[in-house]
This record gives structure tokens, sequence and C-alpha cells, in this order.
């Protein structure tokens, strides 16, 4: 039997070296969005839900509201924040930004040209693509001149396990062939989308974690076919989340993205920086659904005062903001390690927030919810659409068993 004495306990964080202060050009990028973000993206809402209910949900034309707002956001010099390479700022600097746009889903990260699924393929080209990819899809990414989509969930097979995935990728001569059936590919149905990023096997026989790589797929290819775009909780955003068939796709060998049998590598090179743009945008929407809440008590009166004065409120309204700053802390401690020693060293840190942020998020835009009461449930504040989207993201980008799973293998190895 192991005793308490026996057992080295050390430290999880150095939070001697730990300084989570934006830099001064990230502070100044901040005031910039901020102001955009009000003077510009929120006046611009109605717009864009007034043109996507008259088009309605098989139209997936983008609003001309949000190319507007792209010249004006680029303009002031909020594009590409992402990328450290294009914006000069690091992960820790750009997750206090990808929060402010998250105020705004629909509008502000495609806004400034930080959508997903965009960055993490902007990210997988700059990373891994060859001068020739780089000038024909890169470049036009960077430009928002088309969209692309990430194509590796499978709808037959636990794609939280990316070795189940099944579609198969085989050389020909100077060429490759795919068949397969994705979906939850996200922004295949966007008009825009040239560029499906196609994971799938090269060699079954390979090493598990060798068997998969990624290809550079037109959209346009003959056998892509788009089969249909998956709702989520009945709604249909405007990029589409689809379900796609290969059915003998043949690109050029030069498609191929980085190495045969690199593919899980690269995914994983892509995952690490884009959950916590996620998670940063999930609590943008939990800080916007605070102000709601905040707002709707001292306005509503019920039982002869408002109920910003009922005690459950006030806790409701208490608890909101400290799992919310927590859960800030807990991302930038990801980016922060990100920032000054890689991807693989963040990895347990990204997977905390990853499971921890939607909680906190859903947990706050449901007490909004219950505070607005039947308007809550309805199209005419946008907390409905809002739980929909995160209660999601405990699913994509790694469900909250396989991080949860990495976080305890973590844990483990430290006292082997």
């Amino acid at each position: 039997m192991t005793s308490p004495s026996t057992i080295s306990l050390t430290p999880q964080v150095d939070t001697a070296s730990l300084d989570l202060r934006p830099s001064d050009k990230a502070l100044e990028l901040r005031d910039t969005l901020v102001d955009f973000m009000h003077s510009h993206v929120f006046p611009a809402e109605h717009d864009y839900e007034h043109y996507r209910r008259q088009a309605g949900p098989d139209d997936h034309t983008v609003p001309p509201v949000v190319e507007e707002l792209k010249e004006k956001a680029r303009a002031r010099g909020l594009w590409n924040l992402f990328l450290p390479a294009e914006s000069g700022i690091g992960q820790l600097d750009y997750a206090g930004l990808a929060e402010i746009t998250g105020w705004s889903l629909h509008l502000a990260p495609e806004a400034t040209n930080g959508q997903a699924p965009d960055t993490g393929n902007m990210e997988l080209l700059h990373l891994f693509g060859t001068d020739e990819q780089k000038i024909r899809w890169l470049e036009p990414l960077l430009n928002a001149q088309i969209r692309s989509a990430f194509s590796m969930t499978e709808i037959a097979v636990a794609s939280s396990d990316a070795t189940n995935i099944e579609t198969r990728i085989e050389r020909d001569g100077d060429h490759y062939i795919i068949n397969g059936r994705k979906w939850w590919t996200s922004g295949a149905a966007d008009p825009r989308c040239t560029l499906l990023i196609v994971m799938g096997k090269t060699d079954p026989t390979a090493e598990t974690h060798r068997q998969q790589s990624m290809i550079l797929v037109p959209i346009d290819t003959p056998g892509v076919t788009i089969v249909r775009d998956v709702p989520v909780f009945g709604r249909y955003d405007q990029h589409g989340h689809c379900e796609v068939v290969y059915d003998n796709v043949r690109v050029p060998a030069g498609n191929l993205l980085g190495e045969e049998g690199a593919g899980f590598a690269i995914a994983q090179a892509r995952l690490g920086p884009g959950r916590i743009h996620h998670c940063m945008r999930a609590l943008g929407a939990a800080e916007r659904a605070l102000a709601l809440m905040t707002v709707r008590a001292k306005s509503r009166i019920a039982f002869g005062k408002p109920l910003a004065e009922q005690g459950v409120v006030q806790q409701q309204i208490a608890e909101s903001r400290i799992a919310i700053d927590q859960a800030r802390l807990l991302c930038q401690l990801a980016a922060k390690t990100i920032d000054e020693h890689g991807n693989k060293a963040a990895a347990p840190y990204v997977s905390a927030a990853k499971v921890s942020v939607p909680r906190v998020a859903l947990e706050v835009i449901d007490r909004a919810i219950q505070v607005h009461g039947g308007a809550g449930v309805s199209d005419d504040v946008p907390l409905a659409a809002m739980y929909g989207w995160h209660r999601s993201m405990r699913l994509f980008d790694g469900p909250d068993e396989v991080h949860l799973r990495t976080i305890a293998k973590t844990e483990l190895r430290r006292y082997a």
C-alpha cells in the first residue's frame, strides 16, 4: 500500500514564469475590434438574419452584409489575426481577440477572416503546403477570395478515434483515387467553397498512426457529390455541414498534403490552436449571454420587483461570472503554453479547456434562457441558437470523453 509520504508531488504549472498579459499590439487590436463590434457588427446582425430568413434553409449564399463587414475589418487591420505569420501576434494574444469575435459568432469571425474551418485549413497549408499549393489555395484563402472545408468525420465509424477512418486514398500512377463517404464537412455548401481537405487511408497495413494521409480536392472534381446539408438542432447554417460522397475521385499526386502516412500528425497540428480558438469564441458567447441575462434581470418585474433583486437570480449571475473567468484563465494557460512550448506540451491544457468551456457556456446560456422565460427559447433573442451550437461543441473537435481520456493519461504518467 502506498503511503502519502512516498508520493512525490510536483507543481502542474510553473506559475513563477506565468505571464498572461497581452502584448501592446494585442491591446491596440482589442480596442479596435471592440469598437468594430459595436459600430458595425452588432448593427449588421439584423440584416444578416433577415437575409437568411428570406433566402430559406436551402440557400447558402452569403448575405451581402458579410462582404461589407470584411472590407471594413480589413481596412482597420483586423485581418488574419489567427495566424502568427500574418498578424505578428501569438496564440495568447489572439485568444482575447477570438473571444470578442465570439460575441457575434455568425458575423465577426468571418468578417475578420478568422472563421472555421478556413483558419485550420490555412494553418495546414502554411505549415505543410508546397509552394504550388500555397499559391493556388493559401493565398486566395488569406485574401478571402474562396472558402474551404475539412472532410474527416465519417458517418459509418466512430470518428472520435481517427484511426477508424475508412475512406481510401490510393495511388494510381501520377494520381490518387479517393473513395469514401464523409459528413459534418462544414463549409462545403457555401458557393464560395472551392477546396476540400480530405483525410483517408493510404496504407491500411501500416502502423496505426501512419495509415492516414491528407489530400487537397477541388470541390468541382468529378466524383465529388454533396449529398445534403445536415442541420444542427434543426438549424441550417449558411455555410452548411455536409454529407459528401467521394466516388473514384481522381486528383494529381501533387495534391497530397505533406507526405503519405502523415495525416494523423497533421490533424493534431491543425486541432491544437483551433480548439483554443473555438473555446475562446465560446467564452465570448457566454459573456454575451451573461450580459443579456443581467439586462433582462434588471428590467423584468416579477412579484413586485425586478428579477435582479431575487436572490436566486443574483446567485445565477454570480456563478456565471465565476465560471467564465475560471474558464478564460484555463484557455489563456493553454494558449501561452502553445506559444512557449508548442502544441504537444499544451495538449492536456487544450483538452481541459475543450471539456470545461462548452460546459460553462451551456450553463450560462441556460441560465440566461431561464431568466428570459418564454422569450429565451424563441428567436427574438439569440440564446436558443447559441445553446444549440455550443452543445455541439461537446462533440466536434473531439468529444468530452476523448479529451478526458487524454487528461487522465497525462495525470497517470506523472505518477508512473
